[in-house]
């Protein structure tokens, strides 16, 4: 009888935050550093909370409620220059449009670990450039 070895493999998924520097100091000239700088914050604790709320709303099936979240997300996302963060919001709601519930579930992941990164990389940006 031939010998049955299992593996399992474990994935660490990593990407960049992708963020837009430009779309950063644009804000604060703009604006101007103290402006700026509360823009960027509010921005974030509203990312933050949003990307809460998606995975809330994933857990209670509130597949319109996550959708609109969800793009509200990347409209602020794309406002602060965190363009992977943006492009893969409109992933999340492609996936709820298609009822594609597989592709969500990953989407969804994958939209909570560019988020936590891209929120680390802004403020990391932030005491950079202030």
């Amino acid at each position: 009888m031939d010998e049955v070895v299992e593996q399992v493999a474990t994935l660490c998924p990593t990407e960049k935050a992708g963020l837009d520097p430009e779309r950063l100091h644009g804000l604060y000239a703009r604006f101007g550093t103290q402006e700026g700088e509360n823009l960027v914050c509010r921005a974030m604790e509203e990312l933050a909370y949003r990307l809460g709320m998606a995975d809330r709303l994933y857990e209670q099936a509130d597949l319109a409620g996550m959708r609109k979240c969800t793009r509200a997300l990347g409209a602020i996302a794309e406002q602060i220059g965190m363009s992977g963060l943006c492009r893969i919001s409109a992933d999340v709601v492609q996936c709820i449009d298609d009822g594609d519930a597989v592709a969500l579930a990953a989407t969804l992941a994958r939209m909570a670990r560019m988020g936590e990164r891209s929120l680390y990389a802004v403020w990391d940006l932030q005491d950079l450039t202030v």
